[in-house]
């Protein structure tokens, strides 16, 4: 009987760290089934992620497990068919299976909250602030050296403690079926996000319409924008390229085509493009939901359900 109970032991701590382990390399491949990492912010959501693929994998494993276990080890033999042995309740276990999801439950939620806390994601709360704004603590592009560098102080100390450029200010306009951002250093226009890289970044979001949502894959960035607010979002690009800004919100009939591309580059090349662009007359900018829509009005005979309007094509120095 001792033999069997030490084989039990030890066929339960094999186990448990096989689990462990596999789910372990799970949560670390979560990280590939993601687009790259383009904002400073992209991080604290991976490691979210991978945190959670890898809880998840370690309940589903161990739970088969068990099962796989019970069903070859534990089956009756054959041709028995007897009743199995009467087992009464355990005031203990019963304790231990509902503390264990509970404070699982805690756990993620502490977490997830925390990540939301530094990345300065500002929902329906700064609604309810809005005559006191919430200050936003969020991730920064902060050189491995730097890190934990920052103090207690205000925005622009800290952006000078971690070596970044002060904010760079965006105006967003979100409309039926359009996105449009203005530049105020330049006062240039344009229907394509220019984003300096390394450097901090506040988007004034505002809708002209209904409600719609900002947001870019790649920096795992989401906010709603609801009509008659101004949000401020604030985030820091860190990877240079050409990435997708969609409509999160179902905003109407040519939602799809409510997309627009975002462009991250160097400082200079963004001052440098911003310089141009301002040298440009404004000019009404290519719209392929208002296209869509003049194509459909012409048709003679109208197909489908009626539809709001398309807003006109904004006019911009630089139309992307």
């Amino acid at each position: 009987m001792k033999i069997q109970k030490i084989l039990n032991i030890l066929t339960l701590l094999t186990g448990a760290i096989a689990v462990t382990a596999t789910s372990l390399w799970i949560g670390k491949q979560a990280y590939s089934w993601l687009p790259p990492q383009a904002a400073a912010e992209s991080q604290l959501i991976d490691n979210l992620i991978s945190f959670l693929v890898t809880l998840g994998s370690f309940i589903f494993l161990g739970v088969t497990s068990t099962l796989m276990y019970s069903v070859i080890f534990h089956r009756a033999v054959k041709d028995d068919f007897t009743d199995g042995p009467a087992i009464e309740g355990n005031i203990t276990l019963e304790v231990v299976w509902t503390a264990i999801p509970i404070l699982l439950v805690f756990w993620i939620a502490g977490y997830s909250y925390q990540v939301y806390e530094q990345m300065g994601i500002q929902g329906p709360s700064q609604l309810v602030h809005l005559h006191n704004p919430l200050g936003m603590e969020s991730a920064y592009a902060v050189p491995k050296e730097d890190k934990g560098a920052r103090g207690q102080g205000d925005k622009e100390s800290s952006l000078a403690a971690s070596g970044l450029e002060p904010v760079e200010k965006i105006d967003v306009l979100a409309k039926q079926w359009a996105w449009v951002f203005h530049y105020p250093e330049k006062d240039v226009t344009s229907t394509e996000l220019h984003l300096p890289s390394d450097h901090r970044v506040r988007l004034a979001l505002n809708s002209q319409d209904v409600l719609h949502g900002f947001y870019i894959p790649a920096f795992r960035l989401k906010q709603d924008i609801i009509p008659n607010h101004a949000i401020d979002f604030e985030f820091t690009p860190v990877r240079p390229g050409q990435y997708r800004l969609t409509d999160s919100q179902y905003s109407g009939t040519y939602f799809a085509t409510m997309q627009a591309n975002v462009v991250v580059e160097s400082p200079e090349d963004y001052h440098q493009w911003l310089s141009q662009a301002a040298t440009q007359k404004p000019s009404p900018a290519k719209n392929q939901a208002a296209s869509e829509y003049a194509q459909t009005s012409n048709q003679s005979v109208q197909t489908g359900w009626a539809t709001v309007t398309p807003a006109a094509p904004p006019l911009v120095n630089s139309p992307g």
